[in-house]
């Protein structure tokens, strides 16, 4: 299975930030949107960065709450790990484990934002697949009999 099911099923719709929002305007709009992470993205489709709840406290935890009238420009982190839509979800579920790494931006081939896959869309989709194959073990059994 590649990304593109996960987005088949979730969409394509992904929250960005300018560089220059505020930290504090960052906090406020994820709270309000009720998401974990902002991918900047100034021209709204070149990846400029990523910031996520767990930068921002690392940010407050060795800066101090001064950083929360700065530009997201100064605590996002610049070097975005992206995924593309053929990309197999078993390698994508790999990275996100030993890197550490929550959020995939997914770009097209042009390296053009175009989603975002967090590691709830991809435990989901493997707890439905599990689910999907118990399923059908179960009616394998039951007509066997």
């Amino acid at each position: 299975m590649t990304i593109s099911k996960i987005l088949s099923q979730k969409g394509t719709a992904v929250h960005t930030a300018r560089s220059t929002m505020t930290v504090e305007e960052a906090i406020k709009t994820m709270w309000e949107l009720e998401i974990s992470a902002l991918v900047v993205c100034d021209d709204g489709r070149r990846i400029d960065g990523i910031v996520s709840d767990r930068g921002i406290i690392r940010a407050l935890a060795s800066q101090g709450t001064e950083i929360m009238g700065r530009p997201l420009a100064d605590i996002m982190t610049r070097e975005v790990i992206t995924c593309r839509p053929t990309d197999r979800i078993n390698n994508i579920m790999a990275q996100m484990t030993e890197r550490r790494i929550r959020h995939f931006p997914v770009v097209d081939g042009e390296g053009m934002l175009m989603a975002l896959v967090s590691i709830g869309d991809v435990v989901k989709h493997r707890i439905d697949e599990i689910a999907n194959d118990a399923e059908h073990m179960r009616d394998y059994i039951s007509n066997a009999r």
